[in-house]
């Protein structure tokens, strides 16, 4: 039963992330109100989550229903590789969205200059240059390997403890802690604006402006809780393995990797529910697959529609141009 509710938990994992992954890229390039700075982040986002699903999902899932890993070396190296390239990604773009949307609401002055669309490009571009970096040293330290409790080949937290340790600290503990410190900024900005308004008169945040911050923000806390446990576990053994290791229970280190797993199909659902532009769009393109016309006589009214106030640059909702306070 456990093989079971683990092929269960990645078949529904895998084909969520692939739809959900492909609405909403093209959910962003339909709509022109959603073509901005801030959701290049989430494309890119988006493409960390979808890589993962279109490769390494499917040979985890075989080497379940096969009892093994029986594709070979080459197979499992490749799997790997890419499997590390979507877990970096991620963090990397969650990243960079909470530094966005740090600049947007906390430095609104600067923010066109340092998020011009040129320069967004290559802020995107220097994401997956440093992921791609921070993922081949793996190749160099052995640590791509078939795990049989887990069905996958991925980084093996006790190849190297030292190296295990650098990855923790440098891929989850200081990517955290900036996000943290942003959000953090963001959130005591947002409780100063909402009682200053309460005194005065003067006009604070859009309601669009603030939900678009705790959507990312929620989808941040969702990404640190899928995969703390598992760096938490690596963090632990790598400092006393002789110690750790044998305390870890196989079923706790089998739940941890695949709560991790599971988070890749959770950033589209988070987008649907929370944001009314990316809910309409999901919408319109479902709708398409039975009535094609829709998709190319539906003109996004966020294309077409003239605005009133500076759009949101991540996750922009349908919400009134006029400037609501919170």
């Amino acid at each position: 039963w456990v093989v079971a509710a683990l092929s269960g938990v990645l078949i529904f994992t895998t084909v969520v992330d692939i739809v959900g992954s492909l609405l909403v890229v093209v959910s962003v390039f339909k709509n022109r109100k959603l073509r901005n700075s801030g959701n290049a982040f989430v494309v890119s986002l988006a493409l960390a989550d979808l890589v993962v699903a279109l490769y390494p999902y499917p040979l985890v899932l075989f080497a379940i229903f096969h009892n093994g890993w029986t594709l070979g070396e080459m197979h499992c190296k490749v799997s790997g590789f890419v499997m590390g390239l979507s877990v970096i990604g991620s963090i990397f773009n969650i990243t960079a969205i909470a530094i966005n949307r740090y600049c947007y609401i906390c430095h609104s002055f600067a923010y066109d200059k340092v998020y011009s669309c040129w320069n967004t490009m290559l802020y995107v571009c220097l994401i997956w240059l440093l992921t791609i970096i921070a993922t081949v040293p793996n190749f160099f330290v052995g640590s791509l390997e078939y795990d049989p409790r887990i069905y996958s080949c991925t980084f093996v937290q006790t190849a190297s403890s030292y190296y295990t340790i650098v990855v923790v600290v440098i891929h989850f503990i200081v990517p955290i802690s900036i996000v943290s410190f942003c959000y953090l900024r963001i959130w005591i900005l947002v409780i100063h604006v909402k009682r200053r308004v309460k005194s005065e008169t003067k006009p604070g945040l859009k309601p669009s402006d603030f939900r678009n911050f705790l959507t990312m923000f929620v989808v941040f806390v969702i990404f640190a809780f899928c995969w703390a446990p598992l760096n938490f576990i690596g963090l632990a053994v790598a400092i006393n393995p002789l110690e750790m290791g044998p305390k870890i229970p196989e079923w706790l280190f089998i739940v941890s990797y695949f709560m991790a797993y599971f988070n890749s199909c959770l950033n589209a659902i988070i987008y649907g529910l929370l944001n009314q532009n990316f809910r309409k769009e999901y919408k319109q393109i479902l709708m398409s697959l039975w009535m094609p016309r829709i998709f190319y006589q539906e003109t996004s009214k966020g294309g077409t529609d003239g605005q009133r106030s500076k759009p949101s640059p991540a996750l922009n909702n349908n919400d009134q141009v006029k400037t609501d306070t919170l």
